[in-house]
């Protein structure tokens, strides 16, 4: 996977992708969950692990939001 294909990559992705993007393997991704080592913060949807994307980009350090992301400010009425 290139910086293209990452930058195309949904907001979450499967555990998985989130491996396959790091050059992990299945199961030592898993094991990584497990033991709180995974290298970046981790959603469990019940059963269901995912990665947020901007975490694997920061990560290898593609900071930048890719093409379909918009940023926003805080939001109105709070301070």
């Amino acid at each position: 996977m290139d910086e293209d294909d990452l930058r195309q990559l949904p907001v979450v992705v499967e555990l998985l992708t989130a491996a396959t993007v790091l050059g992990i393997g299945r199961t030592t991704a898993y094991e990584l969950v497990r033991t709180g080592r995974w290298p970046t913060p981790v959603l469990r949807l019940g059963n269901r692990i995912r990665v947020p994307t901007a975490a694997l980009r920061e990560l290898l350090s593609l900071s930048t939001p890719g093409p379909d992301v918009q940023t926003r400010g805080p939001p109105r009425g709070r301070t």
